[in-house]
């Protein structure tokens, strides 16, 4: 396949996500072009369990929520790599805020993604996120989450297709020209501030995220090939880690 016939997240991402069933729509878009592997009825959180969850929490999961974990709550490749989705029985309540309902933890517990239960009565609610800074905004919808979610965790699903760089300022402008702004609000990296905000870029068959604006910020990429790794190696010739 020629690479510059792989898949662009940015077209399928054009305009945006509206509402949930955009959402859900990138979602399976995502997984059949991009991973190869079709959304499967597995691949999700049965009902029951779902019930079970909402019944020891003592309320009803937000539409948005509970939607994304039946469709695909049990995929480890798009929810668990880095910093893994929840499974629904360790969904649980963080005092803070008036009460936060956990449904993602960074794999060294550094931070926590959460719903404010201010707003857990929406059904598509804002979502926070917690780190030493405390808790802060993430995302003004968790439709919006999810798919920051699987795009962030499948860019660690593959070993040989992923690559991280510290990339010089000098080295933005070509970022830029070569690769298009995927259409997501910025939002913070839980790690501090000057790694914030976090932006993402594709072109064919690339996936790159780049966190925070200053001087020597951190860009992660993916290929969906390994031909298209190299690529991105050719397009930004910084010192990559791999």
């Amino acid at each position: 396949m020629d690479m510059m016939d792989g898949p662009d997240v940015s077209v399928a991402l054009e305009g945006g996500v509206t509402d949930r069933s955009q959402a859900w729509g990138f979602v399976r878009w995502f997984s059949d072009e991009w991973t190869g592997r079709p959304l499967r009825p597995e691949d999700g959180c049965a009902a029951d369990e779902l019930t079970a969850a909402e019944s020891v929490l003592g309320f009803g999961l937000p539409a948005a929520l509970r939607e994304g974990y039946a469709l695909l709550g049990r995929r480890d490749d798009l929810t668990r790599q880095q910093d893994p989705l929840v499974p629904p029985a360790g969904l649980h309540v963080d005092d803070a805020l008036g009460g936060v309902l956990v449904f993602r933890r960074e794999n060294q517990d550094c931070a926590a993604w959460g719903i404010p239960l201010t707003a857990i009565e929406q059904d598509d609610p804002p979502v926070v996120v917690e780190s030493h800074r405390g808790w802060i905004p993430f995302l003004d919808r968790m439709s919006l989450a999810w798919v920051e979610l699987v795009l962030s965790e499948s860019l660690f699903a593959v070993g040989g297709l992923y690559d991280a760089c510290e990339l010089p300022d000098a080295l933005v402008p070509g970022l830029q020209a070569r690769y298009a702004r995927i259409d997501l609000p910025d939002h913070p990296m839980w790690a501090g501030e000057e790694d914030s905000p976090v932006r993402w870029y594709a072109a064919p068959g690339r996936l790159l995220r780049r966190d925070g604006l200053q001087d020597h910020c951190w860009v992660h990429a993916r290929g969906h090939a390994v031909a298209d790794l190299e690529i991105i190696h050719a397009d930004l010739p910084a010192s990559w880690v791999g």
